[in-house]
């Protein structure tokens, strides 16, 4: 399956395992490294855990099936694909604004990833130096702070972030993306795997496997569902818009369910992993699980800085972080550039430096937030977003709202607006028990589930 052009001048991913690993790229990135141990953490361990898995495989597979199977059938970016396929089934064009609204999420979401992304590069060069060395508490914070408190520094990072996924982008699907891929996530998982090795040889490996494994449904709330279903939305990738796209490049004789049960089961498993590279270390140094998203940036640099090797395992772990991130930023600006090629007829490598420069532009707003208007808020008039930073918006607008409610709107799109037979042909099923349970779910189940996670978030 070599590279040949597709609706709109695509292409095809050269095999079906660079898809994949394309794909389990743009999932596997901070949701999994960073805010999966930390949300697992807050929420009471192993009955979190059982809660989310339930959200990833239950409501999450369905509705990656429907946004694979809709970008490999529309053959266009998500806007393209959304609008071309409700025409198909006789609905609207105005379903095209799913896609919009997909596109406007990511965008949101890179604008403060890619600050995010820059803290990682800080912190692998940091532990390069030995500046985790005998860290006590007071230094760790001050170290973050210090980070957090220079918008240069943070603007330099970010930059330099989107240079690096803007020249790899830029080059092509074989030759940038995939090409970027094929290095970086094996490199990921030799990362994880000896992480995983050292922690649980030199930690509290028991108590991490009971905090993790033994679940406490007394600590389980409404909250903790939401929050459950959050992360799998995250971590997953879903109504991010990037799967669409990689849909739209995937071949015909690709089985897209088999594909999204693979990409959710190996998301997940790398979540797993990260939680025991990271618990046996919190809690053989004594710290606290439910140290929020300091966890990674300010609890952990302290273990590092108490054990043998500190030093060694600190860089490996943010060099672990980084490599995630720059994965999912390199998969998430191809439905851009597959847009401003449909819109405008770009060139790739002007569509990726045209993005990067607006998403660096945009994105000062989240490293200003940091620092110098770390105490404007913008929307205090609004109960939801009351003492909230610009940061604190964007974060909470893209995943709170935009996700949640683009999923919801998939969901009713694939359940009710398409056809049968248009949706049994996109999904590559005949009419069985596993067609039929997917439309049950689409349905039914993940509208309902959406539409409580849409309200409960936003009171």
């Amino acid at each position: 399956m070599s590279a040949k052009p597709l609706m709109g001048g695509h292409e095809h991913w050269s095999s079906r395992f660079t898809f994949f690993l394309a794909a389990l790229g743009v999932s596997v990135g901070l949701g999994n490294i960073w805010r999966f141990p930390y949300m697992t953490g807050e929420n009471g361990g192993g009955a979190f855990i059982l809660i989310y898995l339930a959200c990833a495989f239950g409501i999450g597979v369905p509705l990656l099936i429907a946004e694979l199977s809709i970008g490999r059938r529309g053959g266009l970016s998500p806007i393209g694909s959304m609008r071309k396929l409700a025409i198909e089934s006789g609905a609207s064009p105005l379903w095209g604004g799913v896609g919009v609204l997909a596109m406007l999420a990511l965008f949101l979401v890179l604008t403060f990833y890619m600050v995010v992304t820059g803290w990682t590069l800080d912190y692998f060069i940091q532990a390069l130096n030995g500046n985790f060395s005998g860290i006590s508490k007071e230094d760790s914070k001050s170290l973050f702070d210090g980070l957090m408190a220079n918008p240069l520094r943070l603007a330099f990072w970010q930059g330099l972030a989107i240079i690096l996924v803007v020249f790899t982008v830029a080059r092509g699907i074989k030759e940038g993306l995939e090409r970027a891929v094929k290095i970086l996530m094996p490199l990921l998982f030799i990362c994880l795997l000896f992480l995983v090795v050292y922690a649980c040889i030199t930690g509290d490996f028991a108590t991490t496997f009971d905090f993790m494994i033994r679940p406490d449904f007394s600590k389980v709330t409404p909250n903790v569902v939401l929050a459950a279903i959050g992360q799998a939305f995250f971590s997953i990738g879903i109504a991010f818009a990037a799967m669409m796209t990689f849909g739209a490049y995937l071949d015909p004789g690709a089985s897209i369910p088999k594909s999204a049960v693979l990409l959710v089961a190996g998301d997940t498993f790398v979540a797993l992993l990260a939680g025991f590279a990271v618990f046996p270390l919190v809690f053989a140094h004594g710290l606290e699980p439910s140290s929020g998203p300091g966890l990674v940036f300010e609890t952990l640099p302290l273990a590092f800085g108490q054990m043998q090797l500190g030093g060694l395992v600190g860089a490996v772990f943010f060099l672990l972080l980084m490599v995630a991130a720059l994965t999912s930023c390199i998969g998430s600006f191809e439905p851009m550039l597959c847009w401003a090629r449909e819109r405008w007829g770009m060139s790739r490598a002007r569509a990726a430096i045209i993005s990067g420069l607006i998403i660096w532009v945009l994105g000062l707003s989240t490293v200003f937030s940091l620092n110098i208007l770390k105490d404007f808020h913008p929307l205090n008039i609004i109960p939801t977003f009351a003492g909230k930073t610009i940061f604190d918006i964007q974060e909470f607008v893209a995943t709170n709202v935009f996700l949640v409610l683009g999923g919801l709107l998939m969901s009713v799109f694939a359940g009710w607006v398409m056809s049968e037979e248009i949706l049994r042909k996109a999904f590559g099923l005949s009419d069985g028990v596993i067609f039929r349970y997917l439309r049950l779910v689409l349905r039914y189940v993940a509208p309902v589930a959406l539409f409580m996670v849409l309200v409960m978030g936003l009171t």
